[in-house]
């Protein structure tokens, strides 16, 4: 008897490589005694108090779900999450009276709204989604998922753990060759740790308005930069004053998961000043009903906290990170001088490059696969292994022996300090045996 055929895509498709480990060390028969997860962005910090006073509070008297009640909101999203958003950039010091927001299951259903909105038909070339590469991988499993093109301008990772950007001459170049329908920066990177000066997006803005792009930011991190000389910057922060033409084409996407450190509240924004582009989002959402409205209600709490309140935990959660991240650097440097580990700039990650140190052929894939299928490690006396992401999938490089990422690999800071600590020394541990039986 014949079986059902699969669809081209679903045969074409593998996991997300800040999956793959995870789903590789489910499958291991006999596991370590520790496994300590950077592979993915799974934040593992409390959530903000107010958050968590709602969470707690669901059947209180003056809950909307304190009758076991639970409806559909507006598709838009409840008043209350969208001012939750406004309330945050407000108390940033960036004027909302213009802005547009409508609430998403998470940051991943705006990717998928944005490209929607500003690519061209499914199926064709036009009007692709420009992107910097590495660039996060979602980005490019969504507009596959769509159908639609993306073309990235590239970076190069300096030894000194710097990724630089092309001059804007190139960028131009490439703007004028592929007549993309927007361009997406992640100001505090994912996956880099890079962190973009107001300058940079200043001039990156003023090429959306040259060759009329959108312009969109993912700003999932932003209030996340180490640097004591730099400021918090936004797309908001960009205004007609400073790029004529910028404001109605400005798109940001917003996620409670990381700096409210509620991942799994999978509540997310897609905030413009283009009133157009809002409500045909809107309407393309009406097929999703709405987002998570008990996640709209405990995200909602921030709209009610003071602007003290809000820039006070972005300090303390900016704190926490630069500490980890500088202490991680510092480690894999001292247990490998020739490791190249991205600068600690901004967002909670970073990029190990190993391209100095293992055999020709490495595969950043293939020891990904190793640690979670089989390698482990002595660490503090016990046998521990370690899941990362391999960097790959962040580059939109269609050949594979000139992908960068073979030998790179994105760790996210999402692990408890103790664990934090553990890494440099078992990264470099499993790495020497992986190579050794290579």
């Amino acid at each position: 008897m014949s079986k059902p055929i699969l669809s081209a895509h679903f045969e074409s498709r593998t996991p997300s490589d800040v999956r793959l480990a995870q789903m590789k060390y489910d499958e291991r028969p006999v596991k370590p005694e520790a496994v300590i997860n950077v592979g993915i962005g799974n934040v593992s910090l409390p959530t903000n108090p107010a958050m968590q006073k709602r969470m707690f509070e669901l059947n209180a008297p003056e809950s909307p779900f304190a009758n076991g009640i639970i409806r559909y909101s507006g598709t838009a999203g409840t008043i209350e999450a969208q001012n939750a958003f406004k309330n945050i950039l407000e108390s940033e010091g960036f004027d909302t009276s213009n802005l547009h927001v409508q609430i998403t299951d998470g940051g991943s259903s705006g990717m998928e709204l944005l490209i929607l909105g500003v690519c061209g038909p499914a199926g064709t070339e036009e009007k692709p989604l420009m992107m910097i590469d590495p660039a996060y991988t979602n980005y490019i499993s969504f507009a596959e998922r769509l159908g639609r093109k993306t073309v990235t301008i590239k970076r190069h990772m300096d030894e000194d753990g710097k990724f630089n950007l092309p001059d804007m001459a190139e960028v131009e170049e490439m703007i004028k060759a592929n007549n993309p329908g927007a361009l997406l920066v992640i100001p505090y990177d994912n996956p880099t740790g890079q962190y973009y000066t107001y300058d940079i997006l200043k001039d990156l803005a003023n090429l959306c308005v040259k060759y009329n792009m959108w312009m969109v930011s993912d700003e999932a991190y932003r209030e996340l930069y180490y640097d004591d000389n730099e400021k918090l910057v936004s797309i908001w922060g960009l205004t007609d004053a400073d790029v004529p033409g910028i404001e109605g084409r400005r798109i940001s996407i917003e996620t409670a998961s990381k700096v409210w450190n509620a991942c799994g509240l999978r509540i997310g924004a897609v905030i413009t000043d283009n009133a157009d582009f809002n409500n045909r989002s809107i309407a393309e959402y009406t097929a999703n009903l709405c987002a998570n409205v008990i996640g709209q209600y405990i995200f909602g709490a921030l709209a009610n906290e003071s602007k003290e309140d809000i820039l006070g935990w972005c300090k303390n959660q900016r704190d926490y990170y630069k500490d980890q991240i500088i202490k991680v650097y510092n480690g894999l440097k001292e247990q490998e001088p020739k490791l190249i580990v991205s600068s600690p700039d901004a967002s909670i990650y970073s990029v190990i490059d190993v391209r100095n140190v293992v055999k020709p052929g490495f595969d950043s894939i293939e020891f990904v696969l190793y640690c979670a299928g089989e390698g482990s490690a002595v660490i503090d006396g016990v046998e521990t292994t370690l899941l990362v992401a391999p960097m790959k999938g962040f580059y939109d490089v269609k050949n594979d022996d000139e992908n960068p990422g073979k030998t790179q690999f994105r760790i996210s800071f999402v692990e408890s300090p103790e664990n934090m600590a553990k890494i440099p020394e078992l990264f470099v541990k499993l790495l020497k045996q992986y190579e050794e039986q290579r």
